[in-house]
């Protein structure tokens, strides 16, 4: 007799195994086979969330990686971004989504949806009770019972389709319906051949007036009555509707346990190249195929980073944070009938060949997941870098936040910090020179200019106030322009990133000039607070001056955060802080100042200032981007202990495979990325210098296939929820007492090992000479 044994994460089921039978009493165990890497993940981290609080504020994206459609169940209103939260209690559709953020919104939305009985077609009224109990979300799989239709709704997918299956019980009214949302759009029903097409145009904006996305549904049983609605919800039989907010339903006549099989697909092409994705990326198979190579499209990307330990817990958040840093940027583009890239652009509206992503804010994921992906994804990385050279081509800009196109969101030029970093970590295939001259443009244009090609004004690109910043040194108080001193921090990362480049393309001067500016750091630095501060244009500054104060001067932080966005520079902020205890005591001073803050700039608490309020870590801001690097900082002054202790804490404490398990938002991957780096050991402060600074290694055992086919082998002796602390380390057998290791002795291959222990070592790598790179430290 055997018993099997099923793991439960909040989210679900997860895996099964057999883990016993009845055997001699002299046979020897046998262990469990271990889940694959992709069952581990748990889609629901982070769906606890609302408007005002974050866990994440994610949604269970079922999808391949950087998928360019995404499906998801719908507990919310249509046009809302909190489209699943995992406290609701009913479930209104499945939809294709795009959305990389509640508040960036969706686009290109559709929805499907299963019923029996009276027909409900609008989503309050259709909406069916349902269970976490009966849920079951897995990447390449979301399986749910609708309770009040006695329907189990399955969606599987592609890069650009899906799979449905719905298992019916005995009704002469079984319906489908696809609801193509609010914002425009159209549905056509074909009973011959069993199809429903059409398209939607919803969006929230960065779309040229020619959006559309067209879609194509496969059935495979035929129907028994057809209606669409319009846009009052009235039913009728006609084939076609085309308005606002229409849709169609199909209904059968269905035996108890019946299946029916739909199959979907969308292009932002056109209906033809709708039918294309269809046909090549599901074809003739069935729902069990199409699931079965998601999983294994999974399986083989996770399996690059592969982690060995004790922990279950933090393997399956590992993996569940991992899986959320391979869904951004998502592809843009589609396979013609020549087997090429091409794309629909939503820069300039028309087809073109080659690669295009999308669905990304360079102020979150510059930090630490395109690192990841020019250090693991090189390939991957390329082709972004190319999809970037053709934005610039047809939109005139580098795009700082597109969804699909230029979005106004956000602060800085930090796309030059991910082209730069990428080219300098051996990234080839792109058009250096043309991402070059977009990023000399952004640093000498301000936001709004005209473009190059229609004379239009768009928002979100160049530098705003850059004719103060490259004159004055900084982006002043007192002229009008919000965030000032953000911007001015941002500009001179920025602007080290952009000398950097200059010096690999043979630039000289403009490798002299940009690196000037990337010291303009120092015109912000008050030596009176000890802080970052806002500065008028006659040189005074800002006054009154509260460093708790949120907004303002500052992006979504105070000054208390923002100080430490020094990322190229380091060693020049310990300099104008006194030294290196005094830089210590200010890093310490961080985690135990009172969460106190001033929210009159915003005239009411920020989500991000709440989630820093509520962990008991006093001003350390962990849910939002700026101050993610910091805890990494202790490594240049000489006491990497400390890091090593607060890396630990922050992942014991604000990380989960949970519905609360992010501590803010989570961006597109940027708060994955960090945990993934950190459980690693190790993360990428500075960009462009290859260099990554060392925590604490969460795991025992971590084997890393590098692109270049060498495998890495990170091993922590001793290491467990008590022995944070580093002793050792060595690299290949050789002692290693450096603060940092670098993208090219990883990329070799071997292996890195660590020896832990419960008490700090204060002597491992606390000299000047093991600290990271800093422009102000001399060279080694």
């Amino acid at each position: 007799m055997r018993t099997f044994a099923t793991l439960l994460t909040a989210g679900g089921l997860v895996s099964s195994a057999i883990i016993g039978s009845a055997a001699p009493a002299y046979a020897q165990p046998v262990a469990a086979p271990q889940p694959a890497l992709v069952d581990l993940i748990n889609p629901l981290m982070g769906t606890d969330s609302d408007h005002a609080l974050s866990y994440g504020n994610t949604y269970p994206a079922i999808a391949v990686p950087w998928g360019m459609n995404f499906w998801t169940p719908v507990t919310g209103k249509m046009g809302s971004g909190w489209g699943y939260t995992y406290a609701a209690k009913k479930i209104n559709g499945i939809k294709q989504t795009h959305q990389p953020s509640p508040w960036m919104n969706d686009y290109a939305a559709l929805a499907l949806f299963a019923e029996t009985g009276p027909l409900k077609i609008q989503q309050e009224d259709r909406a069916s009770w349902f269970s976490h109990k009966a849920e079951e979300a897995r990447p390449y799989g979301y399986k749910v019972y609708l309770a009040d239709y006695d329907v189990t709704a399955e969606v599987t997918p592609t890069a650009r389709a899906a799979q449905f299956r719905f298992t019916f019980p005995k009704s002469d009214d079984a319906h489908i319906l696809i609801d193509g949302q609010d914002g425009g759009s159209m549905v056509t029903i074909d009973p011959v051949k069993r199809r429903i097409t059409g398209y939607v145009r919803n969006n929230s904006g960065g779309v040229p007036d020619n959006f559309h996305n067209y879609f194509v549904a496969e059935f495979d049983h035929d129907f028994t009555v057809t209606r669409t609605w319009d846009d009052n919800y009235q039913l009728s039989a006609a084939k076609t509707r085309e308005g606002g907010h229409v849709g169609a339903v199909v209904s059968f006549k269905t035996a108890a346990g019946e299946q029916i099989g739909v199959k979907v697909a969308s292009s932002f092409i056109s209906p033809e190249q709708a039918a294309r994705n269809l046909d090549v990326e599901v074809g003739k198979d069935g729902f069990d195929q199409t699931q079965v190579k998601a999983k294994q499209t999974w399986e083989a990307e996770l399996s690059r980073v592969r982690v060995e330990d004790p922990s279950l817990d933090n393997r399956r958040t590992f993996y569940s944070a991992l899986y959320r840093m391979l869904q951004f940027p998502r592809m843009f583009y589609e396979i013609d009938a020549k087997g090429k890239p091409v794309h629909y652009s939503p820069y300039d509206g028309k087809v073109h060949a080659g690669f295009l992503y999308t669905d990304n804010g360079f102020w979150d994921t510059w930090r630490a997941v395109f690192p990841f992906f020019a250090m693991m994804y090189p390939e991957r990385d390329s082709e972004m870098m190319q999809g970037l050279v053709n934005t610039v081509k047809e939109g005139g800009w580098l795009p700082e936040w597109a969804s699909p196109g230029y979005r106004d969101v956000m602060i800085g030029s930090n796309s030059a910090n991910i082209i730069a970093d990428a080219y300098a970590n051996g990234v080839r295939g792109f058009d250096a020179e043309t991402l070059y001259k977009a990023m000399v443009k952004n640093a000498t244009t301000s936001a709004g200019r005209p473009t190059d090609k229609k004379g239009e004004v768009i928002s979100a690109v160049g530098r705003e106030g850059v004719e103060y910043y490259n004159r004055l040194g900084y982006v002043p108080y007192d002229v009008g322009i919000n965030e000032n001193a953000a911007r001015t921090l941002e500009y001179a990362t920025a602007d080290f990133s952009l000398s950097r480049f200059a010096a690999a393309l043979g630039k000289t001067d403009d490798a002299k000039l940009y690196a000037e500016r990337a010291q303009n750091y120092r015109k912000l630095y008050d030596p009176q607070s000890g802080w970052m501060r806002g500065r008028n244009k006659d040189g005074s500054w800002e006054t009154p001056f509260n460093p708790y104060k949120w907004g303002d001067a500052f992006t979504e932080g105070n000054a208390l955060h923002y100080t430490w966005a020094v990322m190229q520079d380091t060693q020049g902020l310990i300099d104008l802080m006194g030294g290196d205890k005094k830089f210590v005591d200010r890093l310490d001073g961080i985690f135990t100042a009172p969460p106190i803050f001033d929210d009159s700039y915003y005239g009411t608490v920020i989500h991000e200032t709440r989630e820093m309020q509520i962990v008991n870590m006093g001003q350390y801001a962990h849910g939002n981007q700026p101050i993610q690097h910091m805890i990494y900082l202790y490594d240049w002054a000489g006491a990497p202990w400390k890091a090593q202790y607060h890396v630990r804490d922050v992942m014991k404490r604000l990380y989960s495979a949970a519905p609360d398990g992010y501590p803010g938002d989570e961006d597109n991957g940027q708060t994955s990325a960090w945990y993934v780096w950190s459980a690693l050991g190790f993360y990428p402060v500075t960009p462009t210098v290859g260099q990554y600074a060392i925590g604490s290694p969460l795991f025992r055992k971590v084997t890393l296939t590098m692109p270049n086919g060498k495998t890495l082998a990170i091993e922590a002796e001793n290491n467990g929820p008590d022995n944070v602390y580093i002793q050792s380390v060595t690299l290949n057998g050789a002692p290693h007492d450096m603060a940092y290791v670098t993208r090219e002795a990883l990329a070799q291959g071997g292996v890195l090992r660590f020896v832990m222990g419960p008490i700090p070592n204060k002597q491992w790598a606390s000299t000047k000479a093991a600290a990271p790179f800093s422009m102000s430290a001399p060279a080694k």
